[in-house]
């Protein structure tokens, strides 16, 4: 990793630079998934602040750490902190779902310093990051790959082959953290197809498990920063979010999985968030 290596104080800072960023792109994009890019915010703020050894000013350095976003509908949230980190500037982000600019609305790598694969089709990334991971063993690379999905997500059934996959080939250099707001794009986690208890799944399969809130900064840190947990096996964070995290008339809306906000409602979020820097 470079040299940067904020205090919690400045990486919740960085997490709400992050909010407010996403609030104005999607504002100015008239779209955007504001509530799922929150969730993940603190999540983002830590990995690319204390975790992920990488080079902004090198994207491409050959034994970087490998970060997938395999719910691409969270770019806004990744694009803001790629851009606080340095890895592009940050005027790009005025033209985000633009048409025709770099910053689609959903992940895309094409000319994107520092996104290793458009992302977006949902039960992608961890077989993706399963085969990155696999790679960096059979060249002896000190390459780790951290995966973020969606709690939706794990309905594609390529999650589940890759969850078998990846433990039979010990792939203790892979970590999936999963975003469990609770809310994916038709309603609850719950009605829609209930996961629960999904931790107990993934130990199952074979993984070392743990569970965080993933708005607490400490336990982010704690449960990131000595993977694999175990040898020999990959590591699943089970991040209990609040869809919306950081400004309450969002907070675990529905409505907000797929809205941009109005000149009001722009206003009001950042007033919002302001009080909490």
């Amino acid at each position: 990793m470079d040299d940067f290596n904020p205090s919690i104080d400045e990486v919740n800072k960085l997490s709400q630079q992050i909010r407010a960023q996403v609030l104005q792109m999607t504002h100015r994009a008239k779209s955007g998934h504001v509530g799922s890019s929150f969730s993940i915010a603190d999540l983002l703020a830590v990995l690319y602040a204390k975790i992920l050894r990488v080079r902004p000013d090198e994207p491409e350095w050959p034994d970087r750490d490998r970060f997938l976003l395999s719910k691409g509908h969270g770019a806004a949230a990744l694009y803001a902190t790629l851009a606080d980190r340095g890895f592009f500037p940050g005027d790009w982000l005025n033209e985000f779902y633009a048409d025709g600019t770099l910053l689609a609305g959903h992940v895309t790598h094409h000319g994107v310093p520092g996104v290793e694969v458009s992302t977006g089709s949902l039960g992608h990334g961890l077989p993706l990051g399963c085969g990155m991971a696999l790679a960096a063993k059979r060249d002896g690379r000190p390459v780790r790959v951290f995966v973020v999905m969606s709690d939706g997500e794990c309905d594609e059934g390529s999650n589940w082959e890759s969850a078998l996959f990846a433990p039979h080939h010990r792939l203790d250099n892979l970590t999936a953290i999963i975003d469990y707001n609770k809310i994916q794009s038709f309603g609850s986690v719950e009605e829609v197809l209930n996961l629960h208890p999904l931790a107990e799944k993934w130990r199952a399969f074979g993984w070392a498990v743990s569970e965080i809130d993933g708005h607490n900064f400490g336990q982010i840190v704690a449960a990131l920063k000595n993977v694999p947990t175990q040898p020999n096996r990959p590591t699943c964070v089970i991040a209990h979010t609040v869809k919306g995290k950081g400004v309450s008339f969002m907070e675990g809306q529905l409505l907000w999985h797929y809205r941009s906000p109005d000149a009001n409602e722009l206003q009001a979020a950042l007033r919002e968030l302001e009080t909490h820097r």
